[in-house]
């Protein structure tokens, strides 16, 4: 039986979704894999949206809270709000009591992956917040450290993503994930398949 990895992710301008689509291609590459792309529910109003110039959502489907028990493996990405998770996210996580009290999640692998603004707009305080969700489920908190070699240490171009995941800056909104950023968030993708796979089989 495939090890089944979910990629849940909310995204308002399309950077994260972005991410995403690049760690679900790393972690199909893992032979006994399967991936699956997730989108949470958006809690703004369609018209808030629109005087925010938000682009419709893709098709990718909208994920409600029990299906996270049936994943082997996860990864969940979303843009920063003041250093931390987007408050769509967090309203998922609120959520999930129902999970937290049959500690369904509970020695479930999970990486984080996340958008900023700004170089200084929070991309390891995102993640470092994020963990305490990760934390109160019991689940096993997966960096990427240093496996990405030699990606980690670029001081040529400017690279969102950190030990602690893969990242991007969105800018002004213009600003598109990078080829470098791209393949950071395939290596996570193929870098906690892998490890989902393990504890899963055992192989």
């Amino acid at each position: 039986m495939a090890t089944k990895v979910y990629i849940v992710y909310y995204s308002m301008y399309g950077h994260v979704e972005r991410l995403a689509q690049e760690i679900k291609k790393g972690a199909d590459s893992v032979e006994g894999v399967e991936a699956t792309l997730w989108q949470v529910p958006e809690t703004l109003p369609e018209q808030v949206l629109q005087k925010m110039s938000a682009p419709p959502k893709s098709e990718v489907p909208v994920i409600e809270p029990a299906q996270l028990a049936a994943a082997d493996g996860l990864v969940f990405g979303f843009p920063t709000r003041f250093g931390m998770m987007a408050a769509q996210f967090k309203a998922f996580l609120d959520a999930t009591g129902g999970l937290w009290r049959s500690q369904s999640l509970a020695g479930k692998p999970a990486g984080i992956f996340f958008s900023t603004g700004s170089q200084g707009g929070g991309q390891e305080t995102t993640a470092l917040t994020a963990i305490t969700q990760l934390t109160h489920h019991g689940m096993i908190f997966v960096p990427i450290g240093y496996t990405f070699g030699g990606g980690m240490f670029e001081m040529e171009q400017v690279k969102g993503g950190s030990p602690y995941g893969a990242g991007t800056y969105a800018g002004d909104g213009t600003r598109m994930p990078t080829k470098l950023e791209l393949e950071q968030a395939f290596h996570q993708g193929k870098y906690i398949a892998g490890i989902s796979k393990k504890l899963k089989t055992g192989a």
